[in-house]
């Protein structure tokens, strides 16, 4: 009789076992269903039968014989990656999914001694990769662009050299408001040297100096922009014009005047020279326009004080247009140059290389 009870115990033991072992299997059939008819299938159907493998799965990672085994938890992973993915009707679904994929990885990967499931989780990656980026797609498209950022920032976090994932960080956070994430974005991709990086510096420099109105910090951004492109003329104009507004001009001629010695057949150096005196004028003629119209005497001396430094501009101006006959920029400061001292065949003869001018004559 012991022996009878003995082999009865044996037997339910064993059929125990074969019946988690049952559950990868099925595990597996509802994984294998979901790879040859996803594309025929609907999204309910397709997560009903992703779902019933991993209900399968719950079982087989929970019993001692299979909770060790690599290929529950590799198939665990695949199916909840697929669910995480494809649910795009419920966010919050897809996000539970995620953490149960991104779990099953690292266990899976710590027991696949063998590298039998390399493969199978390497592609469950890819799928938890493309489920974020879509949802951080989904956010911006929908105009959550707070969302949209603290998404694609996750996606960088996780994969720190996708220089497109930083970029689309960096202009959802501009669009949300959060300037200093744009900033900070932008410089990331910058630091990879792309192609992109001018113009990137350019608009982080606009970024600091217009939407947080930091000009120490565009200051700063500029000298690491001029270390990357030395003496480019976008950013030494903006750095003159800063200058210009705080009022440090001779600090921005001593700038301009190492370019020139550098390089003084330049003409975007000639013309930012005409540039520092002649936007001081137009900050003397803002006084000007101010003044009581009773004070004749202050009146007069700003005006003289403004003649003085738009007849100092006039030389550079006419240096630049000398070098680059068909810029545009200094022809027009000409123009105004000349209207403000009545020089009036100075003025029609500028106007006249103006209008003859490619672009004007469309």
């Amino acid at each position: 009789m012991k022996k009878l009870i003995l082999s009865v115990g044996i037997m339910s033991l064993s059929v125990f076992a074969y019946a988690q072992k049952s559950e990868v299997s099925e595990a597996k059939k509802s994984w294998d269903l979901f790879q040859a008819m996803n594309q025929a299938q609907n999204l309910k159907k397709n997560l009903e039968n992703l779902n019933k493998g991993l209900a399968h799965t719950d079982l087989a990672i929970a019993h001692e014989k299979t909770k060790n085994l690599a290929e529950p938890w590799a198939l665990r992973a695949s199916m909840a990656s697929a669910v995480a993915l494809l649910d795009t009707l419920n966010d919050a679904n897809a996000l539970a999914k995620q953490k149960i994929a991104e779990e099953a990885i690292v266990k899976a990967t710590e027991l696949d001694k063998k590298g039998d499931q390399k493969e199978n989780l390497a592609n469950a990656q890819i799928n938890i990769a493309n489920a974020i980026q879509t949802r951080a797609i989904r956010a911006y498209n929908k105009k959550d662009f707070a969302t949209a950022f603290k998404i694609f920032t996750e996606i960088t976090e996780k994969n720190p050299t996708d220089t497109s994932m930083f970029l689309n960080a960096g202009v959802a956070a501009k669009q949300a408001g959060n300037y200093a994430g744009a900033v900070k974005n932008f410089k990331k991709v910058i630091a990879f040297n792309v192609p992109e990086a001018k113009n990137l510096f350019l608009e982080a420099i606009n970024i600091e100096l217009v939407n947080l109105k930091d000009t120490a910090a565009g200051l700063a951004s500029i000298e690491e922009a001029l270390v990357k492109f030395p003496d480019d003329p976008d950013f030494v104009g903006t750095q003159t014009d800063i200058y210009i507004v705080r009022g440090e001009i001779e600090k921005s001629q001593a700038s301009l005047n190492k370019l020139v010695a550098k390089d003084p057949n330049k003409a975007i150096y000639q013309f930012l020279l005409g540039e520092t005196y002649y936007k001081q004028a137009l900050g003397v003629q803002n006084e000007r326009v101010k003044l009581d119209a009773k004070k004749v005497k202050e009146y007069n001396a700003l005006t003289a004080k403004m003649t003085a430094l738009i007849d100092k501009s006039l030389p550079f101006y006419k240096k630049a247009l000398e070098l680059d006959p068909k810029a545009v920029h200094t022809l027009e400061a000409l123009k105004q140059i000349y209207a403000f001292k009545n020089d009036t065949k100075a003025y029609e003869e500028t106007n006249k290389l103006l209008k003859a001018l490619p672009q004007n004559n469309n």
